[in-house]
């Protein structure tokens, strides 16, 4: 029997992750299990950013980066799908009245959304008639309400594009995801039929927030960014300190000595501990200056929104290398089907191909430091 809800502390909760993640369950079942989701709950990762006077903790940027790269030190899938407390962020774009509605029985409410590609949804009495198919539904099962991307039209006219905001239970999923990489998020389609949505239950996406606490201030773009690069971070921390402490005792089946006496094997775990510890360093610095600019009352720059975006795409980049550097030193071992390592290989490398830290990034990057535009949507 599982231990109650109640009786589990965050502590016990991580180190249940890291048990069943080694043992591959999330991976079989390709979705992190109900009542972890429960647990982030009771952990307060869904009340994290969620403004104090709709019943939340109103953290920082930082730190609720670092909690989410705690939980991916434990299992990558599931840091993954707690990077979604940031919900609402998202959510802030609603008119007041239907956020107090939302978050009426309290602040741990947990969100999913579909945006892609918007769907077709015909203006009608009463709201905007939605149907369609929405892929990468990260953490869909476990949510409470989902989002869903939509572009209403009205005769011949097409609205901008929006998010329509729904309780669970009116759409289906469809169990597609089957990946090599974060397989345990779930990242299932999400599926609506003629559901007739409200427009005070829509949002124009990229538009402003309706409340005004600095979370909704910090650019959401970057922010939606740095929630799931951070997980890359705590993917490699862990495979490092996992390396360290084999070191010793990893012996190779051709009678070599173990890593720990391997000249080429050491230099090779300090210089990656080395870029690691460089790339979250860089991660960090960007949000504490972005945030100390919002606590003076100032906005955040476009400099400093481009060293948020740039920070992510570098981190994940290096931590993904970090851990294919390990898995090399790790022989035969570190390719089983079974080994926790391999599985850290495949999602931090998964996180890579995520549109939000794509090879596009660099470009831009490099655009806004040399006084250039960077490409739609970057910022």
């Amino acid at each position: 029997m599982k231990p109650l809800l109640s009786q589990i502390s965050p502590e016990s909760l991580l180190a249940d992750i890291r048990r069943r993640s080694g043992e591959g369950e999330f991976d079989r079942l390709r979705h992190i299990p109900q009542e972890i989701v429960e647990g982030f709950r009771q952990m307060g990762i869904y009340r994290a950013l969620v403004p104090r006077r709709l019943g939340g903790d109103e953290c920082s940027a930082a730190e609720f980066c670092r909690r989410i790269e705690q939980i991916s030190q434990a299992d990558g899938s599931a840091g993954w799908v707690a990077s979604f407390g940031m919900g609402i962020v998202y959510l802030a774009a609603l008119p007041l009245e239907t956020l107090r509605t939302l978050y009426r029985s309290g602040p741990d409410l947990i969100f999913a959304g579909g945006i892609f590609p918007p769907q077709p949804a015909p203006v009608v009495e009463g709201g905007m008639r939605v149907s369609g198919r929405w892929k990468f539904s990260s953490g869909c099962l476990g949510a409470d309400i989902v989002g869903v991307g939509i572009t209403p039209v009205e005769g011949d006219s097409r609205g901008l594009p929006r998010m329509a905001v729904m309780a669970r239970e009116r759409a289906r999923i469809e169990e597609t995801w089957d990946s090599v990489g974060l397989t345990g998020t779930g990242s299932h389609d999400l599926v609506v039929d003629d559901v007739v949505v409200p427009e005070e239950w829509t949002f124009v996406r990229g538009s402003a927030a309706n409340l005004d606490e600095p979370i909704f201030r910090y650019p959401s773009l970057a922010f939606a960014t740095q929630v799931l690069s951070v997980v890359g971070l705590g993917v490699a921390r862990r495979v490092l300190d996992d390396i360290r402490a084999q070191a010793e005792q990893s012996r190779s089946v051709t009678g070599a000595p173990p890593l720990g006496q391997r000249p080429a094997a050491l230099m090779e775990i300090a210089r990656a501990e080395a870029q690691l510890r460089a790339a979250r360093a860089f991660f960090y610095d960007a949000i504490d200056e972005a945030w100390s600019t919002l606590l003076s009352g100032d906005e955040v720059s476009l400099a400093q929104g481009n060293m948020l975006r740039l920070s992510s795409t570098h981190a994940v980049r290096v931590a993904a290398d970090v851990c294919r550097r390990i898995q090399l030193l790790s022989g035969m071992g570190g390719i089983m089907r079974n080994s926790p390592l391999a599985r850290c290989v495949n999602d931090a490398q998964a996180i890579t191909q995520h549109a939000f830290m794509g090879e596009h990034t660099w470009q831009s990057a490099g655009a806004l430091l040399c006084g250039q535009t960077p490409l739609p949507g970057y910022l």
